[in-house]
């Protein structure tokens, strides 16, 4: 992400192709001489202002929810190999390349649509989403009055603070543990992960 960062600032990036700073950032990494090992899932999403646009690419299972109206109305396709197995990029130690499952960047999942002014959009890691089904989200959203920095901080905080209790219930169904429960495995409880939430609104732009 640092590396994505980089190129955008840098301006090296097409705004409607996040999945190309994605694959740019990832093979730049591969090059370094001190590899930096392990492996994360990944997720980019775009604003452009001058077409009211949003880009997105999402590899595994972070993801993002755009929510307008108090209903969501765009949100990401989660990426999994298998239950609980996420896409993601992965730097292999020496030796043990074929051994580790690594994805390539280019398989992200990438759409463009229409924002408006209002729209809020969320982006998380899976720790969220394991833990908070859509409508404790949406009620959460519902308590966001404005849309200045506060505001901003203290929902996104909240949501993540809601999560992580949510994580520790071992009698909480939670969305995993019901997701396991599909999948043929007798589970309960939340799902302790690490969590990040970002929280954005569509608004207008001034310098």
């Amino acid at each position: 992400m640092k590396t994505c960062e980089r190129l955008v600032k840098e301006g090296r990036f097409v705004p409607s192709n996040p999945v190309g700073v994605l694959t740019t950032s990832y093979y730049e990494l591969l090059q370094n001489k001190v590899p930096l090992l392990g492996s994360s899932t990944a997720c980019i999403v775009v604003l452009d202002r001058q077409s009211h646009q949003l880009h997105t690419a999402n590899l595994g299972d972070s993801g993002f929810l755009v929510v307008r109206g108090g209903e969501v109305i765009h949100r990401s396709d989660e990426q999994q190999h298998y239950f609980n197995t996420p896409f993601q990029l992965s730097i292999a130690p020496p030796g043990a390349e074929g051994a580790v499952l690594s994805d390539s960047p280019e398989s992200a999942d990438s759409s463009s649509f229409d924002v408006q002014l209002g729209d809020i959009i969320l982006t998380a890691t899976d720790g969220l989403f394991d833990n908070m089904p859509d409508y404790m989200i949406l009620q959460e959203l519902k308590k966001l009055k404005n849309s200045n920095y506060e505001s901003i901080q203290q929902t996104a905080r909240s949501i993540a603070e809601q999560a992580h209790v949510l994580a520790y219930d071992p009698n909480y169904m939670s969305p995993f543990a019901q997701f396991a429960c599909d999948n043929g495995l007798n589970v309960r409880g939340g799902k302790p992960d690490d969590i990040t939430v970002l929280l954005s609104i569509v608004a207008e732009y001034t310098d």
